[in-house]
């Protein structure tokens, strides 16, 4: 059986060379056959609300929302190492809350760790649940969450000053004690560089090819979207969307024509017993055939308003 993931492993993979990859889920189905394929790392990331509950961004994504997710993709990974974010504004509101938000989602959601995004704007609060036995991956470069105060979803680390925050940033969060962290967004040469700096691994998204693992969205890769949108970042893997929407559209014309169901799809009775239910006529009709009707003359009732 496959042994999940710890820190420390994550941490001697990036000593080793060995790249980590990492991709999202957020329910049993996904998280199962992530884990069937060998995946190092899910992330339960906030994602879910572009992806699965259908919002344009990230930030109506509530903890409950989190908490649900994470605990259907436990069930279906129990032997994988499982990341859950921490939603907008579940932190940043001091430590006392960061400490609670975070405990349900390795309570309630079965989560090893949480993720935050943002430097040294949340370091204490890093260093709190680390203190508290929660790990912490990071995030830093572009942050959905902040995606208002951004200005879109921009690649980050082009100017002087953004770049040296970000390494700044990446500092912070390795010395608050946060065992990964993800680069989203970052220029290529930036994350190459923050990542040689830390004894922490990196994992990219749109950050080239320096970072010690890679992350991508679960529907991403399989186009499992409509419409999908290509993104300069993503390598897709299969067209699973037009998949399944052809599927079901033979589906609904099988159903139209009448095509489904069949006879090998429906389930018998005995003769004797559908004569005892519905009497011979019906029993007929219920078993595929069709009923011999009655020769006899109606018979006018004695008021002469119908048949018996």
């Amino acid at each position: 059986m496959k042994q999940p993931l710890t820190i420390t492993k994550l941490k001697k993979m990036k000593q080793s060379g060995e790249p980590i990859s990492v991709l999202t889920a957020y329910d049993y189905p996904s998280a199962k056959l992530a884990e069937e394929a060998g995946i190092d790392v899910i992330l339960v990331g906030d994602s879910l609300g572009n992806v699965v509950l259908g919002y344009d961004t990230t930030i109506p994504v509530t903890l409950d929302d989190m908490v649900y997710h994470t605990r259907a993709t436990a069930r279906g990974a129990a032997n994988t190492f499982i990341v859950a974010d921490l939603p907008f504004m579940t932190y940043h509101l001091g430590k006392e809350t960061t400490l609670r938000n975070a405990a349900r989602l390795l309570q309630e959601g079965g989560a090893h760790a949480v993720k935050m995004e943002g430097g040294i704007d949340i370091a204490d609060e890093v260093a709190a649940c680390v203190r508290a036995g929660i790990p912490v991956m990071g995030h830093i470069g572009l942050t959905p969450q902040s995606v208002h105060q951004l200005g879109g979803y921009k690649v980050q680390g082009k100017l002087e000053r953004e770049a040296q925050q970000l390494i700044e940033d990446a500092k912070a969060l390795e010395a608050a004690g946060a065992f990964s962290i993800v680069l989203e967004l970052v220029t290529e040469p930036l994350a190459e560089a923050i990542s040689s700096a830390l004894s922490i691994p990196t994992i990219g998204i749109g950050a080239g090819r320096g970072c010690d693992g890679q992350v991508l969205v679960y529907h991403d890769i399989l186009q499992y979207a409509s419409p999908y949108r290509e993104k300069r970042f993503v390598k897709t893997y299969a067209d699973i969307g037009t998949t399944i929407r052809d599927a079901i559209s033979s589906y609904v014309s099988d159903v139209k024509s009448r095509e489904f169901p069949q006879q090998a799809h429906a389930f018998p009775m005995e003769q004797e017993l559908l004569r005892q239910l519905y009497g011979s006529g019906k029993s007929e009709a219920a078993a595929g055939q069709s009923p011999q009707h009655d020769a006899r003359p109606a018979v006018e009732s004695p008021k002469g308003g119908g048949v018996s």
